[in-house]
């Protein structure tokens, strides 16, 4: 079966080594929070990376508003401790249902941010810990038509400690392959924004615009892989750890209720 391309949600597979490896590091650091526990990942896609939780986790229920990402999820991925849902998580009720609640590249989705924070400390049981991953602005280099914002480390946390009562900020750092494979990047995406100068993308259809967008995204790839090898990037090129957020990739959030 041919996989649809999202704009958002390229997933993974050919020219998405450097999406898949930056996103899957999130659920790797994350399997020792989940380990033995109840656990939700919030925004699970087509859930590539929510399977992988079954290593540890004692069960695992991933959500999304998207019908047709989670149909091919469910297609795909089968296992005792693995189910899938369409959940509307901005405007469903929610309950103390989960011991660990996961949110990887979503909250710059959302229209209301506070409100979708405290609707995700609400799926938690006391004592229970939410992981959150999102862009760092600081390093954001071209438009995205999906993102309605980005945080710095500063306002990221401004928004988690009214919710939470621990927050604790890291970030994830690539290597010098992945600095490298990103100025590549951001010399393709300036070459084709030199192409606009009148801004005229912004007046596409917003479906289209998300086609357009989903199609540049794997050209300017393929022009950033010119310069790096043609071997993948991979898990090993990031980390997750403490340093000078400024320069994370992404910004990551754990917080415990």
């Amino acid at each position: 079966m041919k996989r649809k391309l999202y704009a958002e949600r390229p997933g993974w597979g050919k020219d998405f080594d450097y999406d898949e490896a930056r996103h899957l590091v999130a659920y790797r650091y994350a399997l020792d929070l989940v380990r033995g526990k109840d656990v939700m990942d919030a925004g699970c896609g087509e859930g590539f990376a929510t399977q992988t939780l079954t290593e540890a986790a004692r069960s695992v229920v991933g959500v999304d508003y998207h019908a047709e990402a989670v149909e091919t999820a469910r297609r795909k991925w089968s296992h005792a401790k693995l189910s899938f849902r369409v959940v509307d998580l901005a405007a469903a009720v929610a309950d103390d249902t989960f011991d660990v609640a996961l949110n990887f590249q979503v909250l710059e989705h959302v229209p209301d941010d506070a409100a979708f924070v405290r609707r995700l400390h609400g799926w938690l049981r006391p004592g229970g810990t939410l992981m959150l991953t999102t862009p760092n602005i600081l390093q954001s280099f071209s438009e995205n038509p999906c993102h309605l914002r980005e945080y710095t480390a500063g306002e990221l946390e401004a928004l988690l400690r009214p919710v939470f009562d621990e927050v604790k900020l890291l970030g994830v750092f690539g290597n010098e392959r992945v600095r490298e494979f990103d100025r590549n990047r951001r010399r393709a995406v300036e070459r084709i924004l030199r192409l606009d100068p009148l801004g005229l993308r912004r007046l596409l259809p917003e479906k289209l615009l998300h086609v357009v967008f989903a199609r540049l995204g794997q050209l300017v790839r393929r022009l950033a892989h010119k310069h790096v090898g043609a071997t993948p990037l991979g898990i090993e090129d990031f980390r997750i750890g403490e340093g000078n957020l400024d320069l994370a990739v992404d910004l990551v959030a754990i917080c415990r209720r």
